[in-house]
């Protein structure tokens, strides 16, 4: 089927137009709402500014595909593949991409709020300023990923895989990352507040200036980890290893220190009494009342 005949019969109300070999076409600015075009071979394909709401895409070939800033709210792309596609800034608020194939793509400043990525393959992809605010990531594989100024607030990241991954500048609240392995990444300057680490594996990870207000980082292991000029206000490091850790300039006001492992002994003796005082505020912790502290 030639692009003519495609939007002919689309003008006269004809939606479904599965396994359709459209791969290289130019279908920029067009306007195919609630489309079927399910298992299509759309490599190639030029659909950049398009509107495509509601449509399903699923388990098309959309491989190198330019589908910038194209409107795909609440569309299907179950098992699409996406491989080095280009979704610069499009919008894909509620969009389903279960098992979706995305290694290699640009999703930069692209709006995925409330969408369904549950075990996609992001590996290796240009994921700057997107917005994944209350999306299911469950299990995805973000290996390698940018997602420097990200936005992932809310979302789900049970399974997550962020090995070798940039995470620096991202605003992430209110997530559970507990038990996670993170070790070595790089949350530098990140906004990770209100969230749960609770025995987080973050060996060498670097939080230089985050803000990491009210984290609960109980036993997490930040062995190595550099946490210079960060702000751990209300935290909870419980019990946390921190051998080799730098925390030169951070800030500890109103942090739970509790039996955190530094070897042979804790924060509070390593300090002098003149620098910490017990705070009414939490049982058995400490606010520093001095910062430039490294350990």
């Amino acid at each position: 089927m030639n692009i003519s005949h495609l939007l002919r019969q689309y003008e006269q109300g004809y939606r479904e137009f599965p396994e359709l070999d459209l791969s290289g076409a130019d279908l920029s600015r067009v306007m195919l709402i609630c489309v079927d075009l399910s298992r299509s071979n759309l490599m190639g394909i030029n659909l950049s500014r398009g509107f495509l709401t509601k449509s399903n895409l699923s388990q098309a070939s959309l491989n190198w595909a330019d589908l910038s800033y194209a409107k795909m709210s609440q569309s299907q792309l179950i098992k699409t593949d996406l491989t080095k596609a280009n979704l610069t800034g499009a919008f894909m608020v509620k969009s389903i991409l279960i098992k979706a194939k995305l290694s290699g793509a640009n999703l930069s400043h692209s709006n995925l709020r409330s969408a369904d990525l549950s075990y996609a393959n992001c590996c290796g992809a240009n994921l700057q300023k997107i917005n994944l605010r209350e999306a299911n990531l469950t299990g995805v594989n973000f290996n390698w990923a940018n997602l420097s100024q990200a936005r992932l607030s809310c979302a789900n990241l049970q399974e997550v895989s962020f090995f070798g991954a940039n995470l620096s500048h991202t605003f992430i609240k209110d997530v559970d990352l507990s038990y996670a392995d993170l070790e070595g990444i790089n949350f530098e300057k990140c906004r990770l507040g209100s969230s749960n680490l609770q025995g987080a594996k973050l060996q060498g990870a670097n939080f230089q200036g985050a803000k990491l207000h009210h984290i609960n980082l109980r036993g997490a292991n930040l062995q190595g980890a550099n946490l210079r000029d960060a702000d751990l206000e209300g935290s909870d490091l419980t019990n946390a290893i921190i051998e080799d850790a730098d925390f030169t300039n951070a800030k500890f006001n109103e942090t739970k220190v509790i039996g955190t492992h530094l070897a042979p002994q804790t924060i509070l003796p390593n300090l002098p009494r003149s620098q910490v005082h017990e705070t009414s505020k939490y049982v058995g912790s400490f606010e520093l009342l001095q910062t430039g502290f490294a350990v």
